[in-house]
Order: structure tokens, then C-alpha cells, then sequence
């Protein structure tokens, strides 16, 4: 098999730690990104970007900022669509109210800001964890919905509480068309997933895993909890705040609180679960799952039922769809509660011994 690491032997420690120390993995995953930059853009329909890439990989991000908490340090959050709401709405309000401000400066102070908020919200967890954390964190979410359809210099005085944002551009390049906006998209999952994967890799990621492992324990030989546990909020509240004027001001364009509610929370809490707690590539493949599946159906179904003669509407459709999607989702977590990233693991460990029994 082509899936080998014999004879490839680290001569020092700076080649042991490399992200991907096995050749071929290295391969695959420069080919992988070499393809989502060059080939992508020129062969995916408008349709296939708008609709299912440029979400998918910003979902993959806020997926990623929720793993950074929830799986690398132990955190449950269910606030994580308001944390997106401040990073959109943030973003918005200095894109809109500085003349000529960047849209990429005003998209990293949306996560600034969202980063503040983050920490705010993450001081219980010094004293409180598991769901008593996780009510804390929902009332951010609630929180925040009622400041952004109250406070209306939040949303710019509009009457409606929408808001809408024009003329994004990148360095002079202006983001209109659907390749444009893969690629800027694409530029910023791919140099936070390179970050967050160094990150989870250094002292302050070994921090963030012995706080969740056993945190009396951790306290014991020397972390220290408040620090952990707050740059895990910081951290990952501003990969979300991203994520969230990425959602506002590449994929919707116009939105208003109700694109980051509670719905939004869960389901980047189930992207990771899905996908794999502490997995940087499990929130990509949780994200997969939860874009790409009811789309799938949705075009599934109606074509099955018209070669058994049914005429299947599409109210039915959604509903059918979200049967199968909660199936699936338990399907998945009682063969393997490890998510996704688990299954792409022991398929590798596989391919190492093969054709010999594991």
C-alpha cells in the first residue's frame, strides 16, 4: 500500500513535531489546498459556491473557534450564535461608520470585539462547569439577541433591525462575484485552521487538555485555571466573531439578529459533536455533515419519489429531511461517539497495517 511511514525517520525534534509528520499526509493535504485554491474556483458552478462551499467553510470556522472551547479545554458553550452576532454586527458598525475602512480590519475588530465579549462571558467558569456553564453561556446568547433588536445605534438607528453591507473589497479587489468571495473566505479558514492547529500544539493547547482532562489535577502541578480557561474564551470567541462578519458581510450580505439565534448555537454544537471533539479536522467534517447532507436529501428525495409515483411536496420534503438528519445524528453517535474525526483516524491506522490484521 501507497499508506506507508517506514523509513521515514526524524533525525531532531523540530521534524518530530511537524503538524503532519508522515509524508504522505503532507501530500495529500498540500494537494487538498493546492486544488480549494487553483481548481475550485474555476470549475464550481455559481450555484456550488454560493450555496454549499462558501457556508461550509465558514461554518467549518465557527465550528473550529467552538472545538478550540468545547473540545480542547472542556467548556460547554451554547452561546456561540451571539458571539457571531457581535462579530458581524462589530464589523459592521466600523465598515459602515469609518469612510474607506478595510473590510478585512473591520471583520478582525469584529472579532476584537467578540473576544471582549467572550471573556465576559467565560469569567463563570472559574467557579461553575458543565451545565451550570452552560446556562451562563446561553444567557449570552439571549443577551445579545436583546441588545441587537433593542439598541438601535447597534444597528446603525435602522427602523427594522436588518442591516446590509456593499462595497467589500481586499486590497482594491472588490467582492462581489462568487469566486471573489470563495477565495477570501477560503484565505481566512485556512490561515485560523494553520493557526488553531499550531496553537492546540503548544503549551497553552497542553493547558487547555489538562483543564478538561482534570482540572484540580492540572491546578496541582502548576496551570493555572483562570488563565487556561480564559484565553480558551478569548481564543475561541474570536476565531467565532470572524466567522460571524464573514456570515454577515460575504454570505448573506443583509441580515438581521435572527441569523445568529439560538438554532445557530446547536448547530455548531452538533457540527462538533459530529465531527469530533478536539479535532481540528473533525470540525470540518462536522460542518460537511450539517451543510452538504440536507441539500443531498433535498434532492433526493423528490427524485426517489417520482419513480415510485409519488408526488412529494416540498413541506414534506423538510420534514423528512430533518427526520433523517436527527437519525443520522444518533446513528452516528452510539457507532462512534468520537465524531467523524474518529473514523478517519482508524482508517488510517488501518491502511498502516494492511494487509495484516489490527
Amino acid at each position: 500500500m501507497l499508506y506507508r511511514e517506514n523509513g521515514q525517520f526524524k533525525a531532531n525534534y523540530t521534524a518530530d513535531q511537524q503538524i503532519f509528520p508522515i509524508r504522505q499526509d503532507r501530500v495529500v493535504i498540500v494537494a487538498i489546498v493546492a486544488a480549494a485554491f487553483v481548481a475550485v474556483p474555476w470549475l464550481a458552478s455559481d450555484y456550488l459556491l454560493r450555496a454549499i462551499l462558501i457556508p461550509f467553510l465558514i461554518l467549518s470556522l465557527a465550528a473550529l473557534g467552538l472545538n478550540v472551547l468545547v473540545g480542547y479545554c472542556g467548556q460547554i458553550s451554547l452561546g456561540t450564535g451571539g458571539f457571531m452576532a457581535v462579530g458581524a454586527y462589530a464589523a459592521y458598525n466600523l465598515f459602515v461608520r469609518i469612510d474607506g475602512m478595510p473590510a478585512i480590519v473591520a471583520i478582525l475588530f469584529g472579532g476584537l470585539c467578540a473576544t471582549v465579549i467572550g471573556v465576559l462571558f467565560g469569567i463563570p467558569s472559574l467557579r461553575i462547569k458543565g451545565l451550570y456553564l452552560a446556562v451562563a453561556t446561553l444567557a449570552a446568547q439571549f443577551f445579545v439577541d436583546w441588545a441587537f433588536l433593542r439598541v438601535k445605534w447597534l444597528t446603525n438607528e435602522s427602523t427594522s433591525g436588518s442591516v446590509a453591507v456593499a462595497g467589500v473589497s481586499a486590497f482594491g479587489v472588490p467582492i462581489e462575484s462568487p469566486q471573489a468571495k470563495y477565495l477570501f473566505v477560503l484565505g481566512f479558514t485556512a490561515l485560523f485552521a494553520l493557526l488553531a492547529k499550531n496553537l492546540v500544539r503548544s503549551h497553552i493547547g497542553r493547558e487547555w487538555m489538562s483543564i478538561r482532562d482534570m482540572d484540580v489535577a492540572a491546578a496541582v502541578i502548576g496551570i493555572r485555571p483562570v488563565y487556561a480557561k480564559l484565553t480558551a474564551f478569548a481564543v475561541s470567541s474570536f476565531i467565532v466573531g470572524v466567522a460571524g462578519a464573514l456570515w454577515g458581510f460575504v454570505y448573506l450580505g443583509s441580515w438581521e439578529s435572527a441569523a445568529f439565534n439560538i438554532d445557530r448555537s446547536f448547530q455548531l454544537l452538533f457540527m462538533i459533536i459530529i465531527g469530533g471533539l478536539g479535532s481540528i479536522m473533525g470540525s470540518f467534517f462536522g460542518a460537511a455533515f450539517v451543510v452538504v447532507l440536507p441539500i443531498a436529501f433535498d434532492q433526493i428525495l423528490p427524485a426517489l419519489g417520482r419513480t415510485v409515483g409519488l408526488a412529494i411536496d416540498t413541506a414534506t420534503v423538510s420534514h423528512v429531511v430533518l427526520m433523517i438528519y436527527g437519525a443520522l445524528i444518533v446513528f452516528f453517535l452510539i457507532v462512534e461517539p468520537h465524531g467523524l474525526a474518529r473514523l478517519w483516524s482508524i482508517g488510517k491506522e488501518k491502511l498502516r497495517l494492511w494487509p495484516f490484521p489490527h
